[in-house]
């Protein structure tokens, strides 16, 4: 029990318990369809274009109806958008199980089961996102989030990838009735969260076109979340470029084999352990602002490192050092929104950096589709590096904005 109360403090209460069980179950569930996703499209073609089209259409449901999202959590009752949606993700992963086990399974039905599973994920984070800050005070947000990083980290990013792709091995069908399973499980852990009052009560002939327009003026107003979400719509452009081909990089440029390229994702999960660790020495002695303006550094000399090795162990490396700036960034970023957005905005503020965010990722992966099978493997790196040295010029100035008095105070704790 005493281990229990280090990791999920009892002052933080129940629901705060069950709402991290259940994360951390669906991350690892989640980190196993990361490995086994891209493995079983590559099985299925070794089209560049198709595998990167995979991701995209991972990605695109998120600019689609990500808005509309953001309008029926803040609508809605958010933990049983969360129990309907997950419900559904586990009877599709049931029947893509089935096509696979019966031999039935083409390119085309894969892609059309991810399109359908990134559409149904939008809508249960987007509502899942906004029960942390009901069930933990505002002054605990820090930890609440660090938490939440923490399965992140080591289930979705660690455990989940490696125990994918080995699952995948063994069948290519097992990793997805494994990940049915878990999916299952949070949906009855989520159950037992208890949330205060929130859905609003909608007027008549309320439409949903202003309530998005109000989340977008909210967001466009506050400095702080105002740059954080240009940024991370400009960087994911180029992120997306290099990892819509990450698969074929791994396995064919570096030579890696499945449990190979797996284990990519754990290399990047150890060093956001190491980012979110040192997170409150890092604040302590750096301006957010500053801890930003490093952070876009890294990711732009990552794609350039990325490009030009071939060499394995180097490029777990790089990946490593990405990570810890990478959950540093994803610390910072959740818990900025959280305490700066009123909770009837939540949904639909989050909506608008989820937009952003994707949106970025979308634009990205089909140009790294194009460039790879136009000039290899490495080309969507180069496009990375020369575009992200462009932006860090471009935003360098904005991200002081960061560095808000109102912000100044986000201090994750370090004790897991």
């Amino acid at each position: 029990m005493r281990l229990v109360d280090l990791v999920l403090p009892e002052r933080l209460g129940r629901p705060f318990r069950w709402l991290v069980a259940s994360s951390w179950v669906s991350n690892l569930g989640d980190g196993i369809a990361l490995a086994a996703g891209p493995l079983l499209v590559a099985s299925l073609t070794s089209s560049p274009f198709l595998v990167a089209l995979a991701a995209t259409l991972q990605w695109l449901p998120a600019m689609v109806v990500g808005l509309l999202a953001g309008v029926v959590t803040d609508r809605r009752d958010r933990r049983r958008i969360v129990v309907l949606v997950d419900g559904a993700r586990v009877g599709v992963l049931l029947v893509l199980t089935a096509t696979i086990l019966t031999r039935h399974l083409t390119i085309g039905l894969a892609l059309g089961t991810m399109l359908v599973l990134g559409t149904a994920e939008v809508f249960a984070d987007n509502a899942q996102s906004t029960m942390l800050p009901m069930v933990v005070p505002r002054q605990d947000l820090g930890v609440g989030n660090q938490r939440i990083q923490t399965g992140l980290l080591t289930l979705n990013q660690m455990a989940g990838p490696p125990l994918g792709a080995a699952l995948f091995a063994l069948g290519s069908a097992v990793p997805f009735g494994t990940q049915a399973a878990l999916s299952a499980l949070a949906v009855g852990l989520v159950t037992k969260v208890a949330l205060p009052p929130h859905a609003t009560d909608t007027p008549a002939g309320a439409r949903i076109h202003q309530d998005i327009a109000d989340g977008f003026r909210w967001t466009v107003r506050h400095p702080a979340v105002r740059t954080l979400v240009l940024t991370i719509f400009t960087f994911n452009i180029t992120f997306g470029a290099a990892w819509s081909v990450l698969v074929l990089y791994a396995t064919e440029h570096l030579g890696l084999g499945a449990v190979g390229y797996g284990l990519i994702t754990t290399f990047i999960a150890v060093g956001g352990l190491v980012g979110t660790a040192s997170y409150g020495w890092l604040t302590r002695r750096l301006t957010l602002s500053q801890i930003m303006r490093i952070g876009l550094v890294i990711e732009t000399l990552t794609h350039l490192s990325l490009a030009l090795t071939t060499v394995p162990w180097v490029a777990m490396t790089v990946f490593a050092v990405f990570g810890a700036h990478a959950f540093v960034w994803g610390t910072t970023s959740a818990t900025v929104r959280q305490r700066a957005v009123p909770t009837r905005l939540q949904g639909r503020v989050g909506s608008v950096n989820l937009v952003g965010s994707t949106g970025g990722l979308v634009l990205g992966s089909l140009l790294g589709g194009v460039l790879a099978q136009r000039w290899g493997l490495t080309a969507p790196f180069w496009f990375a590096f020369g575009g992200s040295a462009v932006f860090v010029v471009a935003i360098w100035g904005q991200l002081r904005h960061v560095a808000h008095d109102e912000l100044r105070d986000v201090q994750p704790s370090t004790a897991v």
